[in-house]
């Protein structure tokens, strides 16, 4: 415990305080950490009195390259010097009102900023004071709580949650982050206030999904928030996906179960977030696209395409990055069927120089997804579908060093063809141009300029163009 106090910027606090004379305290998510010996960059400290006059104390004491930032009208202050961030705010209480999350702020003790926090185990706080300096002040046993990994609200979890819902996402998001349970009384409130989460922006809301969707086994989280009823409400295509039909004895996996295995088996291996969000949704249009086929049973063709189709519109109401990120997970979504084909259906040149084509500098991510996309319980199958997926990596290895496919461009482009045939554009040039492609990509020609220029002019003669 003292030894993390041995840190410049902690005696740069303790001094600034002494000498101000005001109680100061290093409080929340550093203290849990601390505890937990977990990394933490995050500095919270809580001052009784002024935040602001104490950050700008310390700024003059931590001297050249120190950034001050000043927030009145929160009463906070920020320091930033290399790696180091440290936020001051003033001790308080707060009162809220039922139709915002914005509290009434007043002066408080330390007790009160304490109690105003949303779990136990972010209510700890330790003295930065030289009299009292690494002194644990625990009010709501939060340490007790941290050993037996539960997660408690200091008040009233009713109150806690009605008053500010965005606890409700966090509470879920500390559980899957810290692997904790909450407290059954805790959990039955989130119950009780789920519908309260409609005040909270979507901005929010998906900041607290992204942490989670980072943890290592994220999909307790999003079962914690279906049971909770949270999901149906922020995410309803992802709820969308729950339960299995049954029809003449047949019935189909669980989508919800299967693509929550799949997000983990890929988090177990890759800390990409737009990878898992591609994990996450690569299933999400089979709901709208499921059909019953008295020969095969129950389908969900072309659910790979519309849930392409479908991402824009979830992003734009989650506000969600609307840029690749989101270009990113179409992509994923819309391929993801193609490799799993080609392992079961024979591995072509042509549709293996296609899936290169189409995924570039990608394709090693959605190989990745499609590995994690096998969850069945016979090990045989699964056995065989890595295998399969084995050749179809080598084979992608092959032909990439021979026709060099990936983010490929053909050797003669629109412009390049309009000039040749002094032509504008027009309907012609996007037929010679896309014909030099799907030759190239189906093993007619060879990836080289002067095969390319030999075809397109035999094209040309073939669609009219120039005369033989």
């Amino acid at each position: 415990m003292q030894e993390f106090l041995q840190h410049k910027i902690f005696q740069l606090i303790s001094e600034a305080a002494d000498e101000m004379q005001c109680e100061c305290y290093v409080i929340g998510g550093y203290v849990r950490d601390l505890f937990l010996k977990r990394n933490s960059k995050d500095i919270d400290v809580v001052v009784v009195g002024s935040g602001i006059d104490l950050a700008q104390a310390v700024a003059k004491k931590w001297g050249k390259g120190t950034h001050l930032s000043v927030f009145k009208t929160f009463g906070t202050a920020q320091l930033k010097k290399g790696s180091v961030e440290v936020e001051f705010v003033g001790a308080r209480r707060e009162s809220y009102n039922h139709d915002s999350r914005k509290p009434v702020v007043e002066a408080g003790t330390l007790e009160d900023d304490q109690r105003r926090r949303d779990f136990t185990v972010n209510a700890l706080a330790i003295s930065l004071n030289k009299d009292t300096l690494g002194k644990l002040l625990d009010p709501f046993g939060g340490l007790e709580d941290m050993e037996k990994k539960i997660l408690r609200t200091p008040l009233d979890p009713d109150i806690t949650f009605s008053d500010d819902p965005l606890r409700m996402m966090r509470a879920i998001r500390f559980a899957t982050q810290l692997q904790f349970k909450i407290h059954p009384d805790t959990f039955d409130a989130i119950v009780r206030n789920r519908e309260r989460i409609k005040i909270i922006s979507a901005e929010r809301i998906a900041d607290e999904m992204n942490k989670m969707m980072a943890a290592k086994h994220p999909s307790e989280g999003f079962f914690l928030l279906d049971k909770s009823g949270l999901l149906e409400i922020i995410f309803p295509e992802l709820s969308a996906l729950k339960g299995v039909d049954v029809r003449g004895g047949k019935g189909h996996k669980d989508n919800f179960v299967h693509t929550l295995a799949v997000l983990d088996k890929l988090a177990s291996h890759s800390d990409n977030l737009w990878l898992r969000w591609a994990a996450l949704l690569h299933d999400i249009a089979k709901p709208v696209t499921k059909r019953w086929d008295d020969q095969t049973g129950w389908t969900f063709h072309n659910h790979n395409f519309i849930g392409e189709k479908m991402i824009p519109s979830i992003f734009k109401r989650m506000k969600l990055p609307m840029n690749e990120k989101m270009r990113f997970v179409q992509k994923m979504v819309s391929l993801h069927m193609r490799p799993i084909v080609l392992s079961e259906e024979g591995v072509s040149d042509s549709a293996i120089r296609r899936l290169l084509f189409d995924a570039g500098d990608d394709i090693d991510l959605l190989m990745q997804l499609c590995e994690a996309d096998i969850t069945s319980k016979n090990q045989v199958k699964v056995r065989t579908h890595l295998e399969n997926f084995a050749l179809v990596r080598q084979k992608l290895i092959d032909i990439e060093n021979k026709d060099r496919i990936r983010n490929w461009q053909p050797p003669i482009d629109g412009i390049e063809i309009m000039k040749i045939f002094n032509l504008s554009q027009c309907r012609e040039v996007g037929l010679l141009k896309n014909a030099i492609k799907d030759a190239i990509l189906d093993g007619e020609i060879p990836n080289e300029y002067d095969a390319a220029y030999r075809f397109l002019m035999a094209k040309a003669v073939e669609l009219g163009i120039i005369k033989q």
